[in-house]
């Protein structure tokens, strides 16, 4: 019996162990978020002042917009996310219709 005992244990730890590698269900994929059309907007900006000497997150917003040093323009696209940035670092840029 004991020999009986000895092999059906190996074979529960076997069992187990099979268990802990089985593979599970792949989950599932998620499809990516459609992207807006551009309105075809656009607006230049211009850094006209500098960070020095700034918040990290107004230096951090100037390199979101595109802009590292003076009198440097980026033309960028006319949304609600671009006009909250410019918001943020007025004192710092010039904003213009882009043509």
């Amino acid at each position: 019996m004991a020999e009986e005992e000895k092999k059906a244990k190996k074979t529960a730890t076997k069992a187990k162990a099979g268990a802990k590698t089985e593979k599970k269900p792949a989950a599932k994929k998620q499809a990516a978020p459609k992207k807006k059309e551009p309105s075809g907007k656009t607006i230049r900006v211009t850094q006209i002042g500098s960070p020095i000497g700034r918040r990290a997150y107004q230096r951090a917003t100037l390199i979101g917009l595109g802009l590292n040093k003076l009198h440097r323009t980026s033309v960028l696209e006319d949304t609600p996310a671009v006009r909250g940035m410019i918001a943020k670092v007025a004192h710092l840029v010039k904003v213009d219709e882009a043509a």
